[in-house]
């Protein structure tokens, strides 16, 4: 099921799965196809939304090369590159920071620039052997944006993530493995296969802890330990009186698998 131009989008088995759709231009981010992304993304945070997982992914030989640069006067001397991040990245980027479901990104080419951005903002990120990430900023005489400053520091450390943003060059996704940027790299003809393998066990996990987990995580950025530790109780209490939880511990007593129902 798809009714955009630019990306494709489907849902099985409550995995939703993101396949950004300009393979001629290495999936650069058109202004068709970041609204596109936008549009479906706050689908699936409408409420009742059957959906419990997202993938995103690249259509060809890349995840996303980033900014098109052949559109919007990138060219020109008058352009106010501020504008077009509020407007048209910041809402995409914090549309997937809120979702109530967990996120994975399949890397299966580059993944450059504000493309970089996205594919690091989801909860776990796989990459093929063939893949790569990019800091293509500097190249053009730009700085990080997209989120980029405030990702990559905390995932690699300021040391690596100051060099790549500053050197402006490729990090193989084995490389990005032992730094820490990403979760898996897999084979190039296994990447679709393994990317639906997690999706649908994340589609098919405690939804609501999956959630509490990812919020966590956020909070944890900020928070100092006293801080934490709340947050951690209350959303414990919010886990404890919910539908899975109730089914997960049974399933344990029971010495069977759980079925989760996302509530």
């Amino acid at each position: 099921m798809s009714d955009y131009e630019n990306i494709l989008f489907s849902v099985e088995d409550g995995l939703a799965t993101i396949t950004l759709n300009r393979p001629d231009s290495l999936n650069a981010l058109s202004s068709g196809l970041k609204a596109d992304l936008l549009h479906a993304i706050r689908r699936l945070g409408k409420p009742h939304s059957d959906v419990r997982a997202l993938l995103l992914t690249g259509a060809g030989r890349a995840f996303c090369a980033g900014a098109d640069l052949t559109e919007g006067g990138m060219g020109g001397t008058e352009r106010d590159l501020g504008k077009s991040l509020m407007d048209d990245y910041h809402p995409i980027l914090l549309e997937l920071a809120n979702l109530e479901i967990p996120v994975l990104s399949a890397i299966n080419g580059v993944a450059a620039g504000a493309g970089m951005s996205i594919a690091i903002s989801a909860d776990i990120v796989i990459a093929a052997h063939s893949a790569y990430f990019l800091q293509a900023f500097v190249n053009i005489g730009l700085v990080p944006d997209a989120g980029s400053t405030y990702l990559l520091p905390r995932l690699v450390g300021g040391a690596r993530a100051r060099a790549m943003m500053m050197l402006g060059e490729r990090i193989p996704s084995d490389q990005a493995l032992e730094w820490g940027l990403i979760y898996e790299v897999v084979d190039d003809d296994m990447i679709e296969l393994r990317a639906k393998e997690l999706g649908k066990r994340l589609a098919s996990g405690p939804t609501r802890a999956l959630t509490g987990i990812r919020q966590l995580v956020a909070k944890s950025l900020k928070n100092n330990y006293a801080e934490q530790l709340q947050e951690e109780a209350l959303m414990q209490r919010k886990m404890g009186n919910s539908q899975d939880a109730t089914e997960g511990v049974m399933a344990f007593i029971q010495k069977r698998d759980a079925k989760f129902q996302g509530k």
